[in-house]
């Protein structure tokens, strides 16, 4: 501590023509000289695709490569830009999960059935008199504590296990899914699915090549605009399948293990998706007959 004192009073006393504290604090102060900008190591990419729904102002698109199905030199055509708020959104495990097993369970009725001691065959007279015997009183040798017998409690089928989640989760699961695929790099764009041949092997192979994985999910925008060639390939696989956009779910995205979507699809899903964050919340339920008159 003595000998940085020191220094610095012995700074402070040099002559005006030495370069004491002042003008290191001038130099200090004195802003940078601006970087000169490296050169780009080669040609940008295109972007083939911009963002028709508005930006927010404090995020920006994400991008991602677009690729083609007719051979397999052409991984790399150019770039997309996707919506942040469909393709990255918070990672909600919570609500995914939610909506994988709402999915899984809406539609499950269980047949399981068992019958009652009323329901059962026989044991319609008293097994012994009330008092007498020494024994224990029993009614009919159908109760549910006798072999044989009816049983208490059991289910009851056909039971439902119906239950709706509101819109605004399903939606939101939908959009944690495709963040989650364009994360782990599980989901690829394509600028259409038209393939060179029918062949199915052709697709296993194509898919091979680019890692894509043993399962597959291709999306088109609707069924009559699907290429004949990728229709017949994918029926005679069974890890390859082939949806429309209205069809994609959570399930689907989760089963398989790759997601290849068309440009005009990533359209569509920005537009539906995008749609519900601002849409309209009735005040009186649709379901209810309308009046005008409170």
């Amino acid at each position: 501590m003595l000998q940085l004192l020191r220094a610095g009073a012995q700074a402070w006393l040099r002559p005006t023509g030495c370069r004491g504290l002042n003008a290191l604090a001038e130099e200090a102060v004195q802003p940078l000289e601006k970087p000169e900008p490296l050169a780009s190591a080669g040609p940008q990419a295109p972007v083939l695709r911009k963002c028709e729904p508005p930006v927010p102002a404090h995020r920006r698109p994400v991008q991602a490569w677009v690729e083609s199905l007719r051979s397999y030199e052409q991984e790399r055509m150019g770039l997309a830009d996707l919506h942040p708020d469909v393709f990255s959104t918070a990672p909600r495990l919570d609500i995914l999960h939610q909506v994988a097993i709402w999915q899984k369970n809406f539609k499950r009725i269980s047949y399981a059935k068992t019958k009652t001691r009323a329901e059962v065959r026989g044991g319609g007279r008293k097994p012994w008199p009330q008092k007498g015997s020494g024994r224990a009183r029993h009614g009919s040798i159908r109760s549910p504590i006798w072999r044989g017998g009816g049983v208490a409690h059991g289910p009851r089928g056909p039971t439902s296990y119906y239950y709706m989640l509101p819109m605004k989760v399903r939606v939101q699961g939908l959009k944690v899914a495709l963040t989650f695929k364009l994360a782990q790099d599980d989901l690829h764009i394509v600028d259409s699915l038209e393939l060179p041949t029918e062949d199915p092997q052709y697709l296993m192979d194509l898919a091979r090549y680019r890692r894509w994985g043993d399962s597959v999910l291709l999306v088109d925008l609707a069924h009559e605009d699907m290429p004949q060639n990728v229709m017949a390939a994918t029926s005679q696989l069974k890890t390859f399948n082939l949806v429309p956009a209205v069809g994609l779910n959570v399930h689907s995205m989760l089963k398989h293990q790759t997601l290849v979507l068309t440009l005009q699809t990533v359209a569509f899903l920005e537009e539906k998706l995008l749609w519900h964050d601002s849409r309209y919340t009735p005040l009186y339920p649709f379901r209810l007959p309308y009046c005008d008159f409170p």
